[in-house]
């Protein structure tokens, strides 16, 4: 999914010359702040690399712009920095205030730690404790609030405004947005050659502004793409509406870029300057950490790696070759727990692995029968277990060398030779719990399947089996901790017909997202 537009697209709609004299001078005063900035009294210049296996593969020029190589190990320091250096004494005496669930805090304190100031940072009672640590550790005091960043950021404002403190905005302000364009001021100035499109990750838009004001005022020709995650697209979604949307929800893997509504200045500055937004699935993103990590023997975090992901995405849609292409690697503040997870999806990502639900005849021989069939293929993951005495249900991961055409050729094969086949690979309550509890079938009345996500912290697993209460029986519970800041629970409740309204009201007014997943086929096979 993409959404795209033309550079100056604003011309013909309507703008005065008015309109465009005052854009361009603001790009002037943008372009001076990005060429003046003090960035590098705290940050580096970080190496734009080349990644030679990804090149290999993708059969163009994939340079990597390691900013997850930073003191704080993101890019956010820059803006940060530039947006604290400027303060008046004054405003320096009264200390400042910012909200953060990890890399944007960590930029504001170690800037303050540099300059002396006193700095307050909110983060959500989510936030991962080594995020946590590494904020203390550099001086700053922590404040715990609420679930979210939306949470963090109203009572951080809160604070600013009665303690009189400076409010350090994580992409919404001039100056960090100009601090943040000094990453394409050392692209340009490290790569003299031609650059097909440079891939940047959006969350608020800060980063993505900065750059793109920098490298379309010097080299007009250079792509500026955007990439956001599937589940949250609030720059995608903004662009396509001509203005800013507030995302009902997000996702929360990619954390670092889990934002609902785009920055006011960042949306300005994109619609002008930023060629298209690309948007990736979890399963991509995750194939993109390993990809950096096979070039780089480093792990990004999942925002961190968005840009690659998109990357191959564009490359795959525009068929381009031997073209010089850059993605930022953004970040590599993650979970050690983390990593299990996004180990299981790479495969899924790169479709080096396919998750197939098929039916065999449950007799003597049709087990080791339908092994001869799958060839040479190596197995990944097999689940099964006695049901009935008719059919057998067999959830099992295969591993792929030549992509979707090797799959579909499997799947092809298996049907010919009288199987039934269902393709889980994107079917993401199989990937999440099912193939973790193939097991039979408890023959339950009144069952309803629904996937729950609640945050995730000490405790949070029994308050969320007490929101439950004692109301309707619990049949079927899973759960699995995949290091991230939100819990994944698939749970079968069985709810009698006449309890409908009653049960409906109930999940409304339990404040956890959930999906409701009594007719996905991996539960009528499996599960029901």
């Amino acid at each position: 999914m993409f959404y795209a537009k033309r550079i100056g697209q604003s011309r013909h709609l309507g703008y005065n010359d008015r309109t465009h004299k005052y854009a361009f001078i603001m790009t002037n005063q943008y372009i001076k702040r990005i060429l003046e900035d003090r960035v590098y009294e705290v940050a580096q210049e970080t190496p734009l690399e080349l990644a030679s296996r990804l090149s290999r593969r993708l059969d163009n020029s994939v340079l990597l712009k390691r900013e997850d190589l930073q003191p704080v190990f993101s890019f956010k320091l820059r803006g940060a920095y530039n947006k604290m250096v400027h303060l008046t004494e004054e405003e320096r005496s009264k200390g400042v205030v910012a909200a953060s669930a990890g890399n944007h805090a960590q930029g504001v304190a170690l800037a303050a730690q540099k300059l002396g100031i006193e700095a307050l940072i909110v983060m959500p009672k989510t936030t991962p404790e080594i995020k946590v640590e590494a904020v203390r550790r550099m001086g700053a005091e922590i404040k715990l609030h609420g679930n979210t960043y939306d949470d963090a950021c109203d009572y951080a404002l809160k604070m600013g405004e009665e303690q009189d403190k400076t409010f350090i905005h994580p992409y919404d302000d001039s100056h960090v947005i100009a601090g943040q364009g000094t990453v394409a001021r050392e692209i340009l100035n490290q790569h003299l050659g031609a650059i097909h499109a440079i891939f940047v990750p959006v969350g608020g838009g800060g980063l993505i502004a900065g750059m793109a004001i920098y490298v379309k005022y010097l080299r007009p020709e250079i792509k500026i793409i955007g990439v956001e995650p599937e589940d949250a697209p609030c720059m995608y979604e903004a662009l396509k509406a001509g203005e800013r949307v507030v995302l009902d929800q997000v996702g929360i893997f990619a954390d670092g870029v889990a934002v609902r509504q785009v920055g006011k200045e960042p949306f300005r500055l994109a619609q002008e300057h930023v060629d298209e937004v690309l948007l990736v699935n979890t399963d991509e993103i995750c194939a993109a950490v390993k990809d950096i990590f096979e070039d780089t023997r480093s792990i990004s975090e999942p925002a961190g790696a968005l840009a690659v992901a998109g990357l191959k995405k564009y490359v795959a849609r525009e068929g381009i070759t031997d073209k010089n292409l850059v993605a930022i690697e953004s970040g590599a503040n993650i979970n050690f727990d983390r990593l299990r997870h996004v180990a299981e999806r790479a495969e899924l990502g790169e479709r080096r692995e396919v998750l197939l639900a098929v039916t065999i005849p449950e007799k003597p021989g049709s087990f080791r029968k339908f092994c001869d069939t799958l060839g040479m293929h190596s197995i990944t993951e097999f689940n099964y277990r006695y049901s009935d005495h008719t059919d057998a249900h067999i959830f099992a991961g295969v591993q792929m060398h030549g992509g979707e055409e090797e799959r579909d050729k499997l799947i092809t094969s298996l049907q010919e030779k009288g199987y039934p086949v269902v393709n889980m690979s994107d079917n993401e309550m199989a990937k999440l719990h099912v193939r973790y509890m193939v097991g039979g079938r408890a023959g339950v009345t009144d069952e309803r399947l629904y996937r729950f996500e609640f945050p995730e912290r000490p405790g949070a697993l029994i308050r969320f089996l007490n929101h439950m209460g004692h109301n309707w029986n619990i049949s079927m519970f899973h759960y699995r901790n995949h290091g991230a800041a939100y819990g994944r629970v698939l749970a079968g409740i069985q709810v009698p017909k006449e309890d409908n309204k009653k049960f409906q009201e109930f999940l409304d007014q339990l404040g956890y997202r959930y999906w409701a997943e009594s007719g996905n086929p991996a539960y009528e096979l499996f599960l029901s």
